[in-house]
């Protein structure tokens, strides 16, 4: 008897949490078309990474982690774009959302990345609308406006698509 109260409990609690709504999460849709939200932080190589510095440029901003397979396979092709459209006013930013920066800074050197990766936290990952599943990648305009998320792997030739579009708007 005592188990099948405890079954019921657990069911019951987990019907009320589930059905409580969650307010200190933002969606991630609310970002769509404002202002991304402002950060300074000092990247794995000791450079200052300030958003709002970046005014003028695109922003390709990417949340991943050293465990995220999709994430790896990803990366290098931001390397590649921030080579290749870097003239024209593109900068990536690579935020790794790791608990600690030794295998982050492991992984940037095997893929030899070209662009600065800082380390994030819960509270950088709620004001970009909760980082829960990686990878998540912003796209900021010139204006520092958010025009795009995209979530999970396998959406490079639309990033880039996206990218182009927004280097010759603006």
């Amino acid at each position: 008897m005592l188990r099948i109260h405890s079954v019921l409990t657990a069911i019951l609690l987990a019907l009320a949490v589930s059905m409580t709504p969650v307010h200190a999460v933002p969606r991630h849709s609310s970002l769509l078309n404002k202002p991304a939200p402002a950060f300074s932080l000092t990247s794995l190589d000791g450079q200052t990474v300030d958003l709002a510095a970046l005014r003028g440029h695109v922003v390709l901003l990417n949340f991943w982690a050293t465990w995220c397979a999709p994430c790896l396979v990803e990366m290098p092709r931001f390397a590649e774009w921030q080579t290749k459209y870097k003239a024209d006013g593109l900068a990536v930013i690579g935020v790794s959302m790791d608990d600690d920066s030794a295998p982050a800074a492991a992984v940037v050197r095997k893929l030899q990345l070209n662009y600065p990766v800082v380390m994030g936290d819960e509270h950088l990952g709620l004001q970009y609308g909760g980082v829960l599943g990686l990878p998540v990648t912003y796209l900021i305009d010139r204006q520092g406006v958010v025009r795009a998320r995209f979530q999970g792997g396998s959406h490079v030739e639309a990033i880039e698509t996206a990218i182009r579009k927004l280097l010759n708007s603006q």
